[in-house]
């Protein structure tokens, strides 16, 4: 359910890369990866797909994306609350994270 600014929001965002984290056997996914993948099974809003103020080069859901990193250590982060875990240039998937996660509805 998007947010106020009919935005998806980052634990949405979150969970959709759980998703799709969780069929892989190596549990990864670069973010250039993921931004390929996650308009597959996510729906975008008109806000989504706004090009991001911060990150010009960006639209707004891809820095959310990101912004699962740029976040660890706050409350509520997939990362602080182990279920991702940062890589460079991506993440990946830990079993906590793999107990948690929604198969993708499609990929």
């Amino acid at each position: 359910m998007p947010d106020e600014h009919n935005r998806t929001t980052e634990n949405e965002i979150a969970e959709a890369v759980l998703s799709i984290l969780a069929l892989r056997s190596s549990g990864k996914g670069q973010f250039e990866d993921l931004f390929r993948t996650l308009p597959k099974i996510l729906d975008l809003t008109d806000a989504d797909l706004a090009r991001s103020e911060s990150r010009p080069a960006e639209q707004v859901w891809q820095q959310r994306v990101r912004n699962i990193t740029s976040h660890k250590g706050s409350e509520g982060n997939y990362i602080t609350d182990g279920f991702l875990e940062e890589i460079e240039g991506g993440l990946v998937i830990t079993d906590k994270g793999r107990s948690r996660a929604a198969p993708a509805k499609r990929a």
